[in-house]
């Protein structure tokens, strides 16, 4: 199956510092993928490549078979919710959807309708009255309407209460299912993304540090706890990614490429969080090795 995005040594720079370098990732159709980092990592950058509103210094990026910005087709494809759930304040409700309408050929009217009953958005309200949540929802509703089948969300829920997070998460969960959507979610709330998403990216230091489906992921990562001892001499097929130590003991995570031998180690399983801050607190002053599980069996 042809992915649904695609990048090879896919860089951006502004002046003299580099947002993104030497990404490469592969993203299956039909996942919905965490894209995950510290600030200034790259994710915002990422996207805006990915939608076609920048392009590349280096390297390439294919969406849906074809480059993001290759024409009103190829844009049709792709849609996009930028930092802040970007709505008009002065603009209603039912004008944000006439507004969708007239700029998107493959307009879903009903699909807006719909959504904005079931939400209890009343159409004659000004975007600029509606709560957070509700904010965050017609944008949403926009982006979906306009029937893409690739949707990129930039920090959707980072300024929502918990309960509206969770409304917008479960909306977008029924929006994948109902049309076959793909999606690249970023975000910091790691909580909400172990819920919601079955893919990987985590990106520090502008690159790739690891991609990969969610669970194939966390089944090759472990976490060992056991007497003190030099990382460097673990077995070859335990690739450590972070360690440390006490006085007498050490606890190490890995990626392994096969069973945990050791006696003397005792091995417990990574949660999402875990896998994610653990190649967060790697040094981004190290040339990345960007670790792909995607495929593997």
């Amino acid at each position: 199956m042809t992915p649904v995005l695609e990048s090879q040594g896919l860089g951006k720079k502004y002046g003299r510092r580099w947002a993104l370098r030497d990404c490469t990732v592969e993203i299956p159709a039909g996942r919905v993928v965490a894209l995950v980092g510290p600030n200034g990592a790259g994710k915002s950058t990422f996207l805006k490549l990915a939608a076609g509103q920048l392009a590349p210094t280096s390297g390439g990026i294919t969406v849906l078979g074809g480059r993001p910005a290759d024409g009103p087709a190829q844009l049709a494809k792709i849609g996009f919710v930028a930092q802040d759930t970007p709505v008009y304040p002065r603009l209603t409700v039912a004008e944000h959807l006439r507004l969708g309408a007239g700029l998107n050929p493959g307009w879903d009217a009903a699909l807006a309708g719909r959504r904005v009953e079931r939400l209890g958005l009343d159409p004659k309200q000004r975007a600029g009255g509606l709560s957070g949540g509700q904010r965050a929802q017609l944008a949403l509703t926009m982006g979906l309407a306009k029937r893409p089948r690739l949707l990129l969300l930039d920090e959707p829920v980072a300024s929502l209460d918990p309960l509206a997070r969770r409304e917008f998460l479960q909306g977008l969960m029924e929006a994948v299912v109902e049309y076959e959507l793909s999606v690249v979610l970023s975000s910091h709330l790691l909580s909400d993304l172990e819920r919601a998403c079955d893919h990987l990216i985590v990106l520090t230091g502008s690159h790739v540090r690891v991609a990969g489906e969610v669970e194939r992921l966390l089944d090759t990562h472990h976490r060992l706890s056991g007497p003190r001892r030099d990382p460097g001499r673990l077995p070859a097929d335990q690739h450590v990614i972070t360690a440390r130590h006490a006085d007498r003991q050490s606890t190490v995570i890995v990626r392994a490429d096969g069973p945990i031998l050791d006696p003397s180690w005792s091995v417990s399983r990574l949660t999402l969080e875990d896998l994610v801050l653990a190649y967060m607190e790697q040094r981004t002053d190290e040339p990345a090795r960007t670790i792909s599980l995607e495929g593997r069996r």
